[in-house]
């Protein structure tokens, strides 16, 4: 009855999901998967900490594998030699891992899968890498934790000044899921991390630039970049490799195929026995001949010969399709963060090594801190000691054991515990007058050292530099070149390469279609003429932004609520000049109530110095203007980014790019601009309001456009009216005043003209296209206008039927070879109104 009593009854079920998730989180933690922050498992790490233990440093006496399986084993790692053997061996075998740790004299097997001898016959030591992943391990930088037994402790992670799980990469099959990370170049990395150092904001394309893709350490060619991307970008991707093959021609005519280098992880032993069961199975064929001729000293040599009416580079496609002469590495970025195993892309796995690196600084700074300040204090009470040396003396001298001598020293003058012991410690050579000097030296450079380390623990950029100091002294230790080509495969060519770079004029309509279309497609026609048909819109809808690009520029597209967004030019639907296009919305991500207001075309946005050294200036309705550099802007995102904050009851009219040394010119819907020096305004934030550009202070009055002036020599100021009057006037008619004035007239608001539509800066060279509300577009070279006054009429430029009005007005910048004028028959003849009367209107 008393042993039931002791039976608990418990649910199987419920049983075996507790052990088996304790199990699976052993695996996963314990046993299959990297750390993030040295990106080794625990035996890996139990293995160079025991060879530490060992003393077996990169310049002493190599020491039997057995020995350190043993000190592994007994100390770390209770589990069979065997799997401690197998980790120490791939250590150091150069076909295995990237960058070596450990340094192995003997037979540690081979690249064509000969096993290693036995551990009784091979000897080991560290490299002087696996040193750097050791280095300060002695200064409290890592937690320790108790072995297997409690008797020892061993450490949770390396100090690691080395990236390691990205040199060397890792693989390992967990519970439920596995990691399959590649091997990078050193060199690559250290950059990248040292640009994530001085760019916290750094994009993983713009990591892309420093760390190429993975680099084997079996060399080859990677074919194609796409998998490489998408690794880099995401974790996840599948990289093709390639072995590295020639083609020579022997003296009898018949060709060969040299593979000097094999795909990472592909045993070329059993790669020519497949090969050869494909040869005789007739699914390669061309081949007489192959034959392994790799030797220790001259690496892989894979011979293949070929009969003498076949095409080499035709078998040799045949051996990558259908062997593993071609092979993909299916990469997995997981690893163990915080103990929580996690996908990383390529900027997450630098991040938080510079984050592990940052640790390892501060708690290695704070302990030499400590020591410094150790010493310090005994210095202090030697030298304290050396100035009265003589009452010291007669003290110790008139003691009658020591313990009476230091309560006396700590009770006379005032030392402590610790300064009375290394008094009473001190070698009577300390007392000559070098030895004191010594002292004192030692002080003053003790103290120095102090002063710098709590200026590190203080500083955080001084500790990311020491870093970055760090990274480059190790890059210039063991960096080297690629080994691993890469090549662009055919669907690694952009939709750019494919696309010619012509010139097109992008429309958007009112309701917000968007399309582009061949510049050559419109007409040029003279001043009056009715116009040909442009868009065919809805009866509500009309054309109300034209634009002058090319197809490879990117297209800058601002919304009144204050978003930017990004479009390459070519990625604008094609469509004819009487088609609609395409809605907006399908092409950007748009708020539903939100609407495209001003778009600027860009040339490269990757040039730093073109993108730091330009601006964009947005100005409101209401008034306000914005100016922020060109480099704010240059991260395409999918969703787009905040351009300016728009306060209640306003919204975003017009951006223009700068180069920091433009006039502004603003105009009001009831005919008033402003002139002033682009200087005036001061480059802020992209999340700024910005600052009073004009003051409104008539009712119904509004800002209608604003113009970026480079040269008001050879530009001059074009209005136009919603009823098709317009003229060009001399930029300094419009004297230059402060920011934020009411300005001054440029035009007469009648009920002939009506209100200020458009106000452009032009030149004689330039054409207008003119759209009205109806659909009907014009255009026409400026250099029909002739130049007049401020406070003249102007003339018709449109003709328009009853009710219609002007709505959009565009430059675009021709070539002399466009300067051939095409006038329709059927267009009427233009109207010039009297030049002696000032009329306005208002400018888009």
């Amino acid at each position: 009855m008393a042993d039931e009593s002791r039976i608990i009854p418990i649910n199987i079920e419920e049983e075996m999901k507790t052990a088996y998730i304790d199990y699976s989180m052993s695996v996963i933690v314990s046993r299959a998967l990297p750390d993030v922050r040295d990106g080794l498992k625990p035996v890996h790490r139990r293995v160079l900490y025991g060879m530490l233990d060992l003393g077996l440093m990169s310049n002493r006496p190599y020491k039997k594998s057995a020995r350190i399986v043993g000190e592994v084993l007994g100390k770390y790692h209770p589990h069979g030699d065997s799997s401690v053997y197998d980790a120490m061996v791939r250590m150091a075998q150069d076909w295995s891992l990237r960058y070596p740790l450990v340094d192995g004299q003997g037979n540690y097997g081979s690249i064509d899968g000969d096993p290693p001898a036995a551990m009784r016959y091979t000897e080991a030591r560290l490299r002087k890498m696996a040193e750097e992943m050791l280095a300060d391990i002695d200064k409290d930088t890592v937690n320790f934790t108790l072995n297997f037994d409690d008797s020892l402790e061993e450490p949770t992670v390396l100090p690691a000044k080395i990236p390691n799980l990205l040199i060397n990469g890792a693989s390992g099959i967990a519970v439920g899921m596995a990691t399959n990370m590649p091997p990078h170049n050193l060199t690559e990395v250290i950059d990248g991390t040292c640009a994530y150092i001085d760019n916290k904001e750094i994009t993983v394309e713009e990591l892309c630039k420093f760390v190429k893709g993975p680099d084997f350490p079996t060399g080859g060619i990677i074919y194609g970049y796409a998998g490489v991307k998408n690794a880099l970008e995401t974790g996840r991707g599948r990289v093709v490799l390639r072995g590295k093959a020639t083609i020579e021609v022997a003296e009898n005519g018949k060709e060969k195929i040299i593979v000097t280098e094999v795909p990472f992880q592909v045993n070329p032993d059993e790669m020519l026995d497949r090969q050869a069961s494909l040869v005789n199975e007739g699914k390669i064929e061309g081949i007489t001949a192959m034959r392994n001729e790799s030797n220790k000293k001259e690496g892989v040599r894979i011979v293949y010969e070929i009969r003498k009416d076949a095409m080499a580079s035709v078998v040799l496609n045949n051996l990558y399709k259908y062997s593993s002469l071609q092979s993909s590495f299916g990469v997995n970025n997981i690893c163990l963060v915080g103990g929580r195993p996690q996908l990383l892309n390529i900027k997450e796995l630098i991040s938080n090594f510079v984050a592990h690196r940052h640790e390892v600084v501060i708690r290695r700074t704070q302990f030499e801190l400590a020591e410094a300040e150790k010493r310090a204090h005994i210095l202090e009470g030697l030298l304290k000691a050396l100035d009265h040396l003589d009452e010291v003396i007669a003290l110790i001298r008139a003691s009658q054991t020591p313990d009476e001598a230091r309560e006396g020293l700590m009770r006379t003058f005032d030392f402590s515990e610790i300064q009375a012991k290394a008094i009473l410690e001190m070698r009577l050579q300390r007392l000559t007058g070098l030895e004191r000097d010594k002292l004192r030296d030692e002080y003053q450079e003790l103290m120095q050292k102090i002063a710098y380390y709590k200026e590190i623990l203080a500083n955080e950029s001084l500790r990311m530099q020491i870093i970055k100091d760090e990274l480059i002294e190790i890059k210039q230790k063991f960096g080297d070149n690629r080994r691993t080509e890469i090549v662009f495969a055919a669907d690694d060519i952009s939709m750019e390469d494919m696309i010619a770079d012509e010139d097109v004029i992008i429309t958007i309509s009112h309701l917000g279609y968007i399309k582009r279309t061949l510049l050559s497609e419109y007409r040029t026609q003279g001043r009056g003429g009715r116009g040909a048909k442009g868009s065919t819109t809805r009866e509500e809808d009309f054309v109300e932004h034209i634009y002058a690009a090319s197809n490879h520029n990117t297209i800058l597209f601002f919304t009144e609520k204050g978003r930017c967004h990004w479009l390459k030019v070519y990625e604008i639907p094609e469509g004819t000049k009487t088609s609609k296009g395409r809605a907006i919305q399908n092409l950007l991500t748009l708020d539903g109530s939100d609407k495209v207001r001003a778009f600027i075309k860009v040339g490269n946005l990757e040039d730093e110095q073109y993108i730091n050294n330009n601006f964009i200036i947005m100005a409101t309705r209401n008034g306000t203007i914005k100016k922020t550099a060109l480099e704010a802007y240059s991260r395409p995102r999918a969703n787009g980014i905040n351009a300016i904050n728009i306060e209640e009851g306003d919204q975003l009219l017009e951006a223009r790019l700068t180069n920091g040394a433009n006039e502004i010119m603003l105009a009001t819907l009831h005919g008033k601009v402003v002139r002033f020096n682009e200087s005036t305004v001061r480059a802020v934030g992209r999340n700024s309001i910005g600052v009073k550009g004009v003051t409104i202070d008539e009712a119904g009055d509004r800002l209608i456009g604003m113009v970026c002036v480079e040269d008001a020599k050879a530009e001059s100021v074009l209005v136009v009216s919603e009823k098709g009057y317009g003229k060009r006037s001399e930029i300094d008619e419009y004297r230059i005043t402060n920011r934020g004035g009411k300005g001054v007239k440029t035009i007469n608001i009648t009920d002939k003209t009506g209100n200020l539509i458009a106000i452009k800066t032009v030149m004689d060279n330039d054409d207008l296209m003119i759209i009205n509300k109806s659909g009907i577009t014009i255009r026409m070279n400026v250099d029909e206008l002739r130049i007049m006054g401020r406070a003249t009429q102007g003339v018709r430029l449109i003709k328009l039927d009853e009710g219609d009005e002007i709505a959009s007005v565009a430059k675009i910048e021709v070539d002399e070879s466009e300067s051939v004028k095409d006038i329709d028959d059927s267009s009427a003849s233009g109207e010039n109104t009297n030049p002696g009367t000032p009329e306005s209107g208002p400018s888009a």
